[in-house]
C-alpha cells in the first residue's frame, strides 16, 4: 500500500494520448546501491533462504533497536563469500558461524560475507547476524516507510514498522530481495512489560525477562517476502472469532488499542466477513490457514503485513470518509480493510520476483475492491466503481518499473491497473472463465513468487487470447491504444494505433441501441459489419475499455 491514489483529476484525458503522455516521461539514473540491492548477482543466488530467527529489543525512549538475525539457508552453489543486507546506519556488531566470528565489509547497505571454508552445494548451513543501532524514522508512514513512534490518546507508546519499498532491511538483517521468500520465521520482540507486541504468523508464547521487558515470539510457518515483516507495540487489548472458510474454520484474531475495543467489536467483523466471503468466491482460499488472519490497530492509514494487516483508517468507510472513484460505492465499506486484505492473495500468496513488476501486487488489489463490491452489490456496481477510478490515472510513465535495480513504476498501478483487469474480464468475456483464471492464479502461483512473463503467459493459456502485445501496451508503456475508424465507399474499417508493434486486441462495437459485437483487431484496417450502421451511430464499449476512439 506504499501509494493508493494521487492527484486525482489532473490531466488523465490529456496524458492517455501517446504524444501528451512522452513528454511527461523522464529518465532516471541509477547507481550502485540501486544495483546491490535490485540485483540478484551470485553472492545472492548462492544461497537460499529456508528460516529466520529474529530477535530484537525495541528502546522506545531511545528510539534505539539491538539483537540478532538467524540466517539458515540451502546453498544453491558452491561457494564462499555471500551478500546480506542492512542500511549503514545501522551497526553489523559481529556476523557469528559455527562459534566464530566471520570477516565483513560493507558497501552501501550491502553486507559481504566471508567463510572460512568453501560451502557445498545443497548443505544446509546458518550464521547469525548481530546489530544494532536508530532505524529510520519514518516521516509520512507508510509512504515514505521507517518506524513509527507515535502516542495514543492516553499518553502510552503506540510503535509500528512499515517499509515497503524503503527495504526490510531498514530495520534488520535479511537477504531483502523479493524473489527470495524466507519458508518459516519466527519473530522474537522484547518490549517494555506494560507493552504488548503483535507481529506475523501465530503467538507462541511471551517471556518475562526481568529486565522491565517482556519478549513476545510470533510464528510465521508459511513462506513470507521480507517487507510484510512488522512489529507493533502498544497498549493492545485482543479479541477473536472464526470464519467457516474453503480450507475450514480460519481464525480471525483482532488487535486493538484498548480505547478502541468496542468500536472494533462492531466495525471489524462486519467488514472482514464479508470480504473473506467474496475474495475466497474470487480468489480462492484464504492463502495463510495455518498463520491465521489478523488486523491490528496501527498509527498510519494501513499496510499488507502478512497474516497481521495493520490498519488506520479511523473505523469509517471509505477511505479516511472518501469515495476516491467519486460513484458512492467507495462509501458503502472500509477501504484499508477491503484493499490491504486483498494483498493476502496478490502481494503475499503470490509475490513479484522484483520490484519493478509490484504493479501485480498493486492493480490486482485495486482490482479487488471492485470485485468485492461486485459480489456484495452486484456487477454492475463494480464495474462502475472501476470506472470512476480513471480519473486517478496520470499515464505519466509505465507502471512496470526497470528490473535489477529496485525500482517499481508509477503509481498508475494501482488505479490503471484495476481498469486494465476488468477490460480484460471484458475481452474475456466469460465470469466463470474469469473467476477460474483469479483462482488459478493463486493455486498455480500459491505461495510463490513470478513475474511479468509468468503472468502473462499463464492468462493467455486460460483466456485463449494472445495476451502479449495487451499487457506490453497497457503495463510496459505510458499512453493507450486508439481504435480509429474510417469509412470508404460506404463500407465501415477500423485498426488500432498503439507503441506495441503488432499490436491486436479484441474489442466491443455496436450500432446505437444494438448489442455489442467482438471484433479481433490488429494495425491494419479491417472491415466491420455491423448491419445498419451508418456515420454517427457506431459506439464502442469505452465503458469497459480504456482506450481513444477517433473517427475519420
Amino acid at each position: 500500500m506504499k501509494r493508493i491514489f494521487c492527484l486525482l483529476l489532473t490531466v488523465s484525458l490529456l496524458s492517455s494520448l501517446p504524444s501528451a503522455a512522452q513528454l511527461l516521461v523522464h529518465k532516471e539514473k541509477f547507481t550502485r546501491a540501486d544495483s546491490l540491492r535490485g540485483s540478484l548477482t551470485p553472492l545472492r543466488t548462492a544461497y537460499d533462504i529456508q528460516y529466520y530467527h529474529l530477535d530484537v529489543t525495541v528502546d522506545i525512549e531511545k528510539r534505539f533497536i539491538s539483537g540478532s538475525n538467524l540466517f539458515r539457508f540451502r546453498a544453491t552453489e558452491d561457494f564462499d563469500r555471500l551478500q546480506f543486507d542492512l542500511f549503514d546506519n545501522l551497526e553489523v556488531e559481529k556476523v557469528v558461524y559455527k562459534d566464530q566470528e566471520l570477516p565483513f565489509t560493507r558497501e552501501f547497505n550491502a553486507v559481504f560475507v566471508d567463510f572460512p571454508s568453501q560451502i557445498k552445494k545443497g548443505t544446509i548451513d546458518s550464521f547469525r547476524v548481530y546489530y544494532s543501532g536508530n532505524p529510520i524514522i519514518a516521516k509520512r508512514a507508510p509512504w515514505d516507510g521507517g518506524f513509527v513512534f507515535a502516542k495514543d490518546s492516553q499518553g502510552k507508546d503506540w510503535v509500528s514498522t512499515a517499509n515497503q519499498g524503503l527495504g526490510a532491511s531498514s530495520w534488520w538483517p535479511n537477504k531483502d530481495h523479493q524473489a527470495d521468500e524466507v519458508d518459516s520465521m519466527l519473530i522474537s520482540i522484547s518490549v517494555p512489560k506494560d507493552l504488548v507486541n503483535v507481529s506475523n504468523g501465530r503467538l507462541r508464547g511471551k517471556t518475562d525477562l526481568k529486565n522491565g521487558y517482556m519478549r513476545y515470539d510470533w510464528f510465521v510457518s508459511n513462506p513470507i517476502n521480507n517487507y510484510s515483516i512488522s512489529l507493533n507495540i502498544g497498549d493492545y487489548v485482543h479479541f477473536k472469532d472464526t470464519f467457516d472458510g474453503e480450507k475450514g474454520k480460519l481464525d480471525l484474531n483482532y488487535w486493538v488499542l484498548r480505547e478502541n475495543l468496542e468500536k472494533a467489536k462492531e466495525h471489524f467483523p462486519k467488514n472482514v466477513d464479508p470480504m473473506l466471503e467474496a475474495f475466497e468466491y474470487w480468489f480462492g482460499p484464504y492463502p495463510f490457514y495455518e498463520d491465521g488472519y489478523k488486523l491490528i490497530d496501527a498509527p498510519y492509514l494501513g499496510m499488507e503485513h502478512q497474516s497481521a494487516v495493520t490498519y488506520g483508517n479511523k473505523y469509517g468507510n471509505g477511505y479516511l470518509g472518501r469515495d476516491m472513484s467519486g460513484t458512492g460505492w467507495g462509501l458503502k465499506w472500509d477501504f484499508i480493510i477491503i484493499h490491504e486484505s486483498g494483498h493476502e492473495w496478490f502481494g503475499n500468496n503470490i509475490t513479484a520476483k522484483d520490484l519493478a513488476d509490484m504493479w501485480i501486487h498493486e492493480a490486482f488489489t485495486n482490482y479487488s475492491e471492485s470485485i468485492y463490491i461486485d459480489y456484495v452489490f452486484g456487477k454492475q456496481a463494480g464495474q462502475e466503481y472501476v470506472h470512476g477510478n480513471r480519473r486517478g490515472i496520470l499515464n505519466d510513465r509505465p507502471i512496470q518499473g526497470p528490473y535489477g535495480v529496485n525500482k517499481s513504476g508509477s503509481g498508475d498501478m494501482y488505479v490503471k491497473g484495476g481498469v486494465f483487469l476488468n477490460m480484460l474480464r471484458t475481452m474475456i468475456d466469460d465470469d466463470d472463465k474469469w473467476r477460474g483464471i483469479l483462482r488459478g492464479l493463486n493455486k498455480d502461483f500459491y505461495h510463490k513468487t513470478i513475474d511479468y512473463q509468468d503472468l502473462v503467459d499463464y492468462i493467455s493459456e486460460k483466456s485463449g487470447i494472445d495476451m502479449d502485445p495487451i499487457f506490453a501496451q497497457y503495463i510496459q508503456h505510458t499512453g493507450i491504444p486508439t481504435l480509429e475508424f474510417q469509412w470508404d465507399d460506404g463500407k465501415l474499417y477500423a485498426r488500432w494505433i498503439a507503441e506495441v508493434d503488432d499490436f491486436a486486441m479484441p474489442v466491443k462495437i455496436r450500432v446505437k441501441g444494438g448489442d455489442y459485437k467482438f471484433f479481433d483487431l490488429d494495425q491494419d484496417f479491417s472491415e466491420i459489419i455491423l448491419h445498419g450502421a451508418e456515420k454517427g451511430d457506431i459506439e464502442v464499449d469505452v465503458f469497459n475499455y480504456y482506450i481513444g476512439v477517433l473517427f475519420n
